[in-house]
């Protein structure tokens, strides 16, 4: 394909699946549960940095942990007692296990005593690639921060392409009148989102010609990002949907 023809089956597979449709089977399905500003952050937060696996185990394992959360979770968050915690013990999804939840949690609180929003965590530095090393490195500043758990929150600084962090960004900040992505953060541009990218995005991306890079690491996520600038410089992370969509249907 050229790249003019590149652009036009992009083209169509958004407008496909950017709808409300896609959200059902999607661990964005969780935040749409919520109405309240903080309630989306903290559910989305733990909806894409759970997102490994079969996305319905994903889902019903957001859902389970929402209820340990009353389904309220900024209240829980910022409201438990010692003894609330408690209800939080034994959860697990592959590696992310209750240890890692309690400094979440832990985390969170403390953050949400100072600032009014997550997007603040995320501001910090004047590229994509500086706002999520800063964001990590803000993330496990407190003295209690497990080592475990630091995998749970990917970081350029270790290579990771970053994609469950760069996909909750594309929910937070993305803004469309589609009903998918939230838009709530107003601060990020669009244009300097870096794409998500799992199994699915990698092979019809390479297959389109639009990643060359052999290992899929950050300078990948930035070199695939960089040729879906060139189809919509202030949106390019519109193009997750058709590449995923093509994935995961099998259809590429």
């Amino acid at each position: 394909m050229n790249h003019a023809q590149v652009r036009t089956l992009l083209e169509e597979q958004y407008d496909h699946y950017n709808r409300p449709a896609f959200v059902l089977n999607d661990p964005i399905s969780i935040p749409h549960r919520f109405t309240q500003r903080q309630d989306v952050e903290i559910s989305g937060m733990f909806a894409a940095l759970l997102a490994w696996g079969r996305r319905p185990t994903i889902i019903s394992k957001c859902h389970e942990l929402m209820r340990r959360m009353d389904d309220a979770p900024y209240q829980f968050i910022t409201q438990h007692e010692d003894e609330d915690l408690k209800r939080l013990l034994g959860f697990c999804h592959r590696t992310f296990c209750d240890t890692d939840l309690l400094y979440f949690v832990h985390w969170l609180r403390w953050f949400y005593t100072s600032h009014d929003t997550l997007e603040d965590g995320f501001l910090l530095g004047t590229t994509q690639k500086e706002r999520l090393e800063n964001f990590h490195n803000l993330f496990f500043s407190l003295p209690d921060a497990p080592q475990r758990t630091r995998k749970h929150v990917a970081t350029p600084a270790r290579g990771s392409a970053c994609k469950r962090v760069n996909m909750y960004l594309r929910w937070m900040v993305r803004q469309d009148d589609r009903g998918v992505d939230f838009g709530l953060w107003t601060r990020l541009p669009m244009s300097e989102l870096i794409c998500p990218c799992d199994v699915h995005v990698e092979r019809v991306a390479r297959r389109l010609g639009l990643l060359d890079r052999k290992q899929m690491d950050w300078l990948a996520a930035e070199d695939l990002t960089a040729h879906l600038r060139d189809f919509d410089p202030t949106d390019p992370v519109k193009y997750d949907f058709a590449l995923f969509g093509l994935g995961v249907e099998g259809e590429m």
